[in-house]
């Protein structure tokens, strides 16, 4: 599953508070580093005040190594800081000497151990160094000088600075992210108001977004607001051409609907206006070819060419009659269609005209009942058999099954012939379609019986599909139901022909 994007919203209150977080912790860090090393800076000093005070008259200033000392308590200089101490070593690095400040005030004498830590510590004289004297005293700053063959080593500890930094980390943690969550809640006030304008455009092209524009009257009234459409915006400059671009789009629909009434009409009234003419000319040539004059074997043919040809435009007038009252709207009877009756009627019907074929029923459902003009959708069922009988060979099986689902009745029309051609199938129920090519029969067909079949299933509220492949094309049409009941197995001796697949 695939992670849901971000809003706008949120990709701005999250990335400019992320870029906040970051300058505040990085500001932290430089403050806590620039603050240790001064803390360190001034505790060096401190150590480097106390080696003075250890050294005493006999240091570096005088003219021999450092006196015997008496601990921190000397009436030279103050007592020692708490936290300080002193360790004296004799030529063999022996200590002679040891004390260190506890925090009560009371000097006390270095451990063995911690002894030996600092005598094993490479110290480098006049350079402070960071001593880990155990867990009871911790981390000393300390300093040394050798005068003489003796040494003094002179150090502070750093517990202070450890608790000022840390302390100071702590302070600087609550307050960044106090910062941090005002300024995230500044953030989303802010950015909120100020994406409305661009959410209020939105909602406006989410409302076009769902209307249907593909055909029929089309009015689009949803406009972006007139506050929202301000050119010194980038949103107000998106909302005009919206605007710009919605009544575009409304003056193209109105102007392809008043292209399609006048084609409708035209169509209408052309078709209605030939019927009179080719009923005329078909009843000329049949009066023609039913006298006794002699005529001339050309003559015969030219006659019987006029009438089948008349008799051709006939139908192909009738068809686009029959769509442009369709596109128009024009309703539709709503009778109680019995489909297994019509099935099966379509089905014998399809056997008395060409028994070349195999016609065969299977599972005719018992009594299925859909609401819809009977004439209509026999003539649906008509034009899927003839186009199974005009573009399949001899000996194709033609199969027509009638089954129900929850909600509607399915009729399918399945033939054994060679398939239809993929460039086709995507346009086969668009008008003058012709797949003669593809099933390789030259049938003279005009191409109007499968967008008439189209036509009238959605008139009907249904739908119509196909899957073809060679050796097995199938046609589905789906219809509401109405309700069905009664066993309709008596209808069977309406089947003439027909083989029914048990």
């Amino acid at each position: 599953m695939s992670r849901r994007r971000w809003t706008l919203r949120r990709t701005l209150v999250v990335g400019t508070g992320a870029l906040v977080a970051l300058g505040l912790l990085v500001a932290g860090i430089l403050t806590t580093v620039a603050l240790q090393t001064f803390v360190y800076e001034r505790l060096d000093a401190q150590v480097v005040e106390e080696l003075g005070r250890a050294m005493g008259p006999g240091g570096p200033a005088g003219d021999g190594g450092p006196e015997q000392p008496d601990g921190f308590s000397n009436d030279d200089g103050p007592a020692g800081r708490v936290g300080s101490l002193q360790v004296f070593l004799d030529e063999d690095g022996s200590v002679r000497e040891s004390a260190y400040v506890t925090d009560t005030g009371e000097e006390a004498t270095l451990t063995d151990a911690q002894a030996d830590i600092l005598q094993s510590a490479s110290l480098t004289d006049g350079v402070p160094a960071t001593v880990d004297l155990g867990p009871e005293l911790g981390v000393f700053r300390v300093v040394s000088e050798s005068q003489a063959g003796n040494t003094v080593i002179a150090g502070a500890s750093v517990e202070d600075v450890t608790a000022t930094t840390t302390a100071l980390a702590l302070i600087l943690l609550t307050v960044s992210g106090l910062t941090l969550l005002l300024i995230l809640i500044g953030l989303a006030v802010v950015v909120t108001r100020s994406l409305r304008p661009l959410s209020r455009v939105a909602a406006v092209a989410d409302r076009v977004a769902t209307r249907e524009l593909a055909d029929g009257e089309v009015d689009i009234p949803d406009r972006v607001e007139v506050a929202d459409t301000d050119s010194d915006t980038e949103v107000g400059r998106v909302g005009r051409s919206l605007n710009t671009l919605l009544g575009h789009v409304e003056d193209a629909l109105t102007s392809r609907q008043h292209s399609e009434e006048q084609l409708r009409r035209f169509i209408a009234d052309a078709s209605h206006e030939l019927r009179t003419p080719l009923a005329s000319i078909r009843g000329y040539a049949q009066l023609s070819q039913a006298e006794a004059a002699p005529m001339t074997p050309t003559q015969e043919r030219s006659f019987d060419r006029i009438s089948a040809e008349s008799a051709r435009m006939a139908d192909l007038v009738d068809d686009l009659l029959l769509l442009a009252r369709l596109d128009a709207g024009q309703s539709l009877r709503q009778d109680s269609v019995d489909l297994p009756l019509l099935v099966i009627d379509g089905v014998s019907d399809a056997h008395a005209a060409d028994p070349t074929r195999q016609w065969r029923l299977d599972e005719v459902a018992d009594e299925v009942i859909v609401p819809g003009d009977e004439n209509r959708l026999r003539q649906v069922l008509s034009n899927l058999l003839r186009n199974a009988r005009t573009h399949t060979p001899s000996e194709t099986v033609v199969t027509t099954s009638l089954s129900v689902d929850d909600t509607h009745a399915i009729i399918r029309v399945n033939d054994t012939g060679p398939g239809i051609d993929p460039d086709v199938r995507d346009r086969l129920f668009e008008r003058f379609a012709r797949g003669d090519h593809s099933r390789n029969r030259d049938s003279g067909s005009t191409g109007l019986g499968l967008s008439i079949a189209h036509a009238i299933v959605a008139a009907h509220n249904g739908t119509i599909t196909v899957d073809s492949e060679p050796g097995n094309t199938t046609f589905t049409v789906r219809l509401p139901l109405r309700r069905r009941g009664h066993n309709c197995a008596a209808l069977s001796a309406r089947v003439i022909g027909i083989t029914q697949i048990p």
